[in-house]
């Protein structure tokens, strides 16, 4: 590995993770409510997505801002009461129309990584 690679990678799998993580924790909150830690979690449990309370909480803020997630206070069994975050119809709608796009996405993608370019002719 060159020096400087692994930095290069970091930086690449920021890239990609800030354009998909909202979608992914949007369905994360598909079938029930989650509360942010329990969120953290399952983004960690991943591996290629985990990241931070720094970066989770204003993403939730700001999905709740955006009327994609509602928020209810709950109990809890093991400490103080916590804040789950549940999908509204119009985060249903997001998490479908991203579900819907993203093959396509994908295989663009995977299509540049895996097939070289088709030549064009020399353009100098």
């Amino acid at each position: 590995m060159e020096p400087g690679d692994s930095t290069k990678q970091a930086r690449a799998a920021a890239q990609l993770r800030k354009g998909v993580l909202e979608y992914c924790v949007l369905a994360l909150m598909r079938d029930r409510p989650r509360y942010g830690v329990e969120l953290l979690q399952a983004l960690e449990a991943s591996g290629a997505l985990a990241t931070s309370q720094g970066t989770v909480y204003p993403l939730l803020s700001r999905l709740r801002r955006d009327d994609l997630v509602t928020t209810t206070w709950q109990e809890s069994a093991s400490g103080p009461p916590r804040r789950y975050y549940a999908l509204t119809d119009s985060g249903r709608a997001a998490l479908e129309e991203f579900t819907r796009i993203w093959p396509g996405f994908r295989d663009a993608v995977d299509a540049f990584l895996t097939t070289p370019p088709p030549t064009t002719g020399d353009l100098a």
